[in-house]
């Protein structure tokens, strides 16, 4: 059987709360209870679960092109509401994997794709913000490290109108099976 990991991308309160940096608001806010959900039967069924989390030092070159958002150790870093006490209840589990990132993608210059090979991970399913920016390229990061990829339509949102057309991307560019 083929192990597998859910990436819970950019959950944070700069993402996902209204008063965040950075947020997505009700869209992300809709989508958390299907995270908390899929994370449960991740963790019930052996599977991985990975928070990859934006992570920014206060003056990161990055707040050139977006408000600052994801600042280290910040309220608006942490997660978001129900996705916070569910990762306080279950951080310890060795199955359950907490990776900072410095960029859109979550494998780029983080340990996400060692982690994953120790724990014989094949194939990643993505939930989290933003459709088209951040979990597209995880999405792209993944594929390219030649896992396969699965993306929840209801489990992941964005601030734009461009939804639906990354998931048709993910769907024709990498091959992603869309849920």
């Amino acid at each position: 059987m083929t192990q597998e990991a859910l990436l819970i991308v950019d959950m944070s309160n700069d993402f996902v709360h209204d008063e965040g940096g950075l947020t997505a608001g009700k869209a992300a806010q809709e989508i958390v209870p299907m995270i908390v959900q899929k994370a449960n039967e991740f963790l019930q069924a052996g599977k991985v679960v990975a928070i990859c989390m934006d992570a920014h030092e206060p003056n990161d070159t990055h707040f050139e092109l977006w408000p600052k958002h994801n600042v280290k150790g910040t309220w608006g870093q942490k997660l978001y509401g129900p996705l916070e006490v569910w990762y306080q209840e279950n951080k310890e589990h060795l199955n359950v994997l907490y990776i900072p990132k410095p960029e859109y993608d979550a494998f780029f210059e983080t340990n996400l794709h060692d982690q994953l090979q120790e724990k014989g991970v094949a194939r990643v399913h993505v939930t989290g913000v933003c459709t088209d920016i951040c979990d597209f390229l995880t999405v792209y990061g993944a594929y390219a490290r030649g896992y396969e990829t699965v993306v929840y339509s209801k489990g992941t949102a964005t601030f734009t109108n461009q939804h639906d057309l990354f998931l048709k991307h993910m769907e024709a560019i990498f091959k992603t099976k869309i849920v």
